[in-house]
């Protein structure tokens, strides 16, 4: 078998008028439209140009398309293939709804992350989203560096970024996101934030995280809540708005002196064995880990900032070092990368989670509160 003609000359048309390319638009469209999509859109959106009319409309023509597949303005003409117009009415334009988004201003998307929040918390009461949000709920905060390669891009820069493990200089922007899951349910978006391309990791991260944290409780997450990040977001600013925002937090620590005497101080016998269910791959010793230990002591962070020490659990894991000549180094085994509990108060601590950044563990909620894993 070969090709008649050309790649080049070929092109493929979706144009029979009685087939539908996106029937599954219907159920999903039809469930934002009970939750009330177009009504938050026209109560919270309001868009001052001249191309921003329409927006209960246009929004949710956006929205579809994405679900659809579409990452571009162009795309969004899967819209209109087909018998998709016999089945959806106020069908816009690809170029229409790109005159649209591009009128928006920063406080348009404010509103429009508004609107997102809102959706999500109705969308939690009439689907099962987050199966056990009542007992255990997580919130995965982390960064990301999307490379654009035009030079008059808005808002671009160069930032850091790892591709194949290597850690690089890329221009792009940075977005910031926000997801909800549990041990029974996969994550949900949470929150998004899209910021200039050298942005560091945790410009913002502080009234992100109270965001976020509110909009979990809003979806229905009355139990125990616990907020990740890795040592990117290792602060005082945003440990204590996790805390103020009544939350736990598990924040991998980063190294310095103070962080190394206090795995110093933990003593031998306290190293609890562990096995992994599936071996790890360890980019320092370049080869595969199944056992580690673990232990934790108590550590206090942030003590150069007046007023915002934390008393928490320092959970340390530590791997065999395979390495002879890192042997002389004094320590019978490595200590990996260190994840750390702020809060006042001790408890179990917690399994460890395959994956690159060590174990991370429960942190204590604020004073005042109730008692007492994904992304």
């Amino acid at each position: 078998m070969r090709l008649l003609h050309s790649l080049a000359k070929i092109q493929a048309t979706f144009d029979d008028p009685n087939l539908v390319s996106r029937a599954g638009l219907v159920p999903v469209m039809a469930l934002a439209q009970r939750a009330g999509l177009p009504g938050l859109v026209a109560e919270h959106v309001q868009i001052a140009r001249r191309c921003g009319v329409n927006a209960p409309v246009k929004v949710p023509g956006i929205v579809a398309g994405m679900i659809g597949g579409a990452d571009s303005i162009d795309d969004l003409g899967l819209l209109r293939h087909g018998a998709m117009p016999a089945l959806f009415g106020g069908i816009r334009a690809p170029s229409t709804l790109g005159s649209f988004l591009r009128s928006f201003t920063w406080g348009n998307a404010l509103q429009l992350g508004k609107v997102s929040r809102l959706l999500l918390a109705e969308l939690a009461r009439r689907a099962p989203l987050l199966p056990g949000k009542d007992v255990l709920a997580f919130v995965d905060i982390d960064s990301q560096q999307k490379r654009v390669y035009g030079h008059h891009k808005q808002g671009a820069g160069f930032g850091h970024t790892k591709i194949q493990g290597k850690s690089l200089l890329v221009r792009g922007l940075n977005a910031l996101a926000a997801t909800i899951s549990t041990p029974l349910g996969a994550p949900v978006v949470a929150a998004t934030r899209l910021r200039g391309g050298n942005a560091g990791s945790a410009r913002g991260a502080a009234s992100f995280v109270t965001q976020a944290v509110h909009t979990a409780r809003a979806t229905g997450c009355a139990g125990t809540l616990v907020v990740r990040a890795d040592c990117a977001f290792y602060s005082a600013a945003f440990t204590g708005a996790v805390r103020r925002a009544g939350a736990f937090f598990s924040v991998t620590v980063q190294m310095n002196p103070h962080v190394r005497a206090a795995i110093a101080s933990i003593r031998e016998v306290a190293w609890t064995p562990i096995k992994y269910p599936r071996a790890i791959w360890d980019d320092q010793l370049r080869c595969w880990v199944s056992d580690a230990e673990v232990a934790e002591t108590e550590y206090t962070a942030f003590t150069s900032k007046k007023g915002q020490a934390i008393t928490a659990r320092l959970i340390v894991r530590r791997v065999k070092d395979l390495n002879r000549q890192a042997v002389r180094l004094a320590l019978p085994r490595r200590v990996h990368r260190l994840p750390v509990h702020l809060a006042a108060g001790r408890g179990p601590a917690p399994r460890p989670r395959p994956g690159g950044t060590g174990l991370r563990g429960l942190g204590q909620r604020p004073a005042g509160s109730s008692a007492l894993r994904y992304l």
